[in-house]
């Protein structure tokens, strides 16, 4: 049976992926007393005459909605919300295996006029929706929602809302990424304010990445979209992206050029996009980050042959190689520290703490349980291993206590 084919997989989602635990018995008529009529009524009037006790009487303080409306599904595309549906499961079992966070999917078929997919998000519609679940949870998590509304969804939800909004595919990867920038920059000795970076993909996430690399430090970004290097005239960039735009480089500035003499590349576009010349062409021990997935901007083999006996970090979105960005690393771990902490946003701050946490566990000796999970990889810091593995079980107090920490130094936290 070839390795996750169809057949298999199918077989291992039938009937979903997650269910209903009871926290609380229900053997006895007492039990059911408490649960429901008459006891629940005591719980109802003291949210009612209180509200902040909801956090104490409901699941809310453990419980995250996962919302899609299925505009933007991995790298399938617009399939709609129903099709989301495995995708919004998966992630609940990721919230709850790594961080002990219960998790719900919520996908929104809003698209739809007259059983037709119109194809687009609607903000305002996703928005209201939202709004009229949150009451029954502590944070918010959306996914697979398409650029450039997920930019409008995320700022008016976080804005309008008392609870922790979190777009993954905006900021998961750009937490991630940050994490592995801050460590090569540490191997390379150099400060994060003295790199030169090169974006290529100027979408959610590679807008984000950018945000959240300039929050770490970094002042020389060059972004690039199909179109070509992103400066103020380029046309159709929205309010998000036009912060990475550059005033001062020549519009006709190619890809090739930018990456001479640069640090790191950060690809978050398509494939086979770069090529072994573009490599040679950085700086002295460069790094390459080529998150496209499934197949990568450059494979690491080309790197490997273009940089032969030279000393390079070459980081990806797959799992067969080392060094992947997971978004596993960052939004089960986030959220737990936010609901932790009863914060009432997700803030820049809480962002580069976990980016910090990430890259300083990856400093650390790893133990032997997780190494052995991983026999092909030597998992020492250094150039192939600059990003921690999912299963590492330190990152489940590491990364929420420098998440919370940040939020109560910022006056997010309620708790």
């Amino acid at each position: 049976m070839a390795k996750y084919d169809r057949e298999e997989v199918l077989k291992f989602h039938e009937g979903g992926k997650v269910g209903v635990k009871l926290l609380k018995p229900l053997a006895t008529g007492d039990d059911l007393c408490l649960a429901y009529t008459p006891g629940v009524a005591h719980a109802v009037k003291e949210i009612a005459a209180r509200p902040d006790a909801k956090f104490e009487y409901t699941a809310k303080r453990n419980l995250v909605a996962v919302v899609s409306d299925g505009t933007a599904i991995l790298g399938l595309g617009d399939l709609g919300a129903t099709a989301s549906i495995p995708v919004m499961e998966g992630k609940a079992v990721l919230f709850k295996a790594f961080a002990d966070v219960d998790a719900w999917p919520v996908p929104l078929d809003h698209c739809r006029m007259g059983g037709e997919n119109t194809g687009k998000t609607d903000p305002k519609r996703v928005i209201e929706a939202v709004k009229m679940i949150a009451p029954q949870y502590g944070g918010i998590n959306l996914e697979d929602i398409a650029a450039p509304a997920c930019f409008e969804i995320e700022d008016t939800l976080d804005r309008e809302l008392d609870i922790p909004v979190f777009h993954d595919d905006q900021w998961g990867t750009a937490v991630i990424t940050t994490a592995g920038v801050m460590n090569y920059a540490f191997l390379k000795g150099k400060a994060m304010a003295d790199l030169k970076v090169v974006v290529n993909g100027a979408g959610a996430a590679g807008t984000r990445i950018a945000d959240m690399l300039k929050a770490a430090g970094v002042k020389d970004l060059t972004m690039f979209n199909s179109k070509g290097v992103l400066t103020p005239a380029t046309e159709g960039l929205s309010k998000y992206t036009k912060a990475h735009a550059r005033a001062d480089v020549d519009p006709r500035l190619t890809r090739t050029e930018a990456l001479v003499g640069a640090d790191v590349f950060v690809g978050v576009s398509k494939a086979n996009v770069l090529s072994g010349e573009d490599v040679m062409g950085m700086s002295e021990f460069p790094a390459i980050f080529a998150m496209a997935n499934p197949d990568p901007e450059i494979r690491p083999e080309v790197v490997a042959e273009a940089l032969k006996g030279e000393r390079y970090v070459m980081v990806t979105g797959r799992s067969d190689y080392p060094n992947q960005i997971n978004n596993v690393l960052c939004f089960p771990f986030l959220f737990r520290g936010a609901l932790d902490c009863r914060a009432s946003t997700i803030n820049t701050a809480m962002k580069v703490a976990a980016a910090n946490a990430l890259a300083m566990l990856a400093r650390e000796p790893v133990p032997e349980a997780v190494q052995a999970l991983y026999p092909n990889e030597k998992l020492e810091f250094g150039d192939g291993y600059i990003i921690p593995k999912p299963f590492d079980p330190r990152l489940r107090e590491m990364v929420p206590a420098a998440v919370a920490a940040a939020a109560r130094a910022t006056g997010v936290a309620r708790a």
